[in-house]
């Protein structure tokens, strides 16, 4: 418990709950910018557009191979 932590190093639990939030602070990752998150946004949908445009070729390549047998 934070009571146990803080009498462990000798401290008030106030201090405990200060570290703690300076931690999070200090440690939370970083908001986008607006022109970050569309810029996300746009590669979501070509990394979606690709990774369909290649399933499509490779059953083409697969039935090409099929017919050259």
């Amino acid at each position: 418990s934070v009571a146990k932590a803080a009498e462990a190093v000798g401290v008030r639990e106030n201090q405990i709950y200060r570290w703690k939030h300076e931690y999070i602070a200090k440690h939370q990752p970083e908001q986008l910018s607006a022109d970050e998150k569309s810029e996300l946004i746009k590669l979501r949908k070509e990394v979606k557009r690709l990774r369909m445009e290649h399933e499509i070729l490779k059953k083409a390549s697969a039935f090409f191979a099929r017919e050259l047998q």
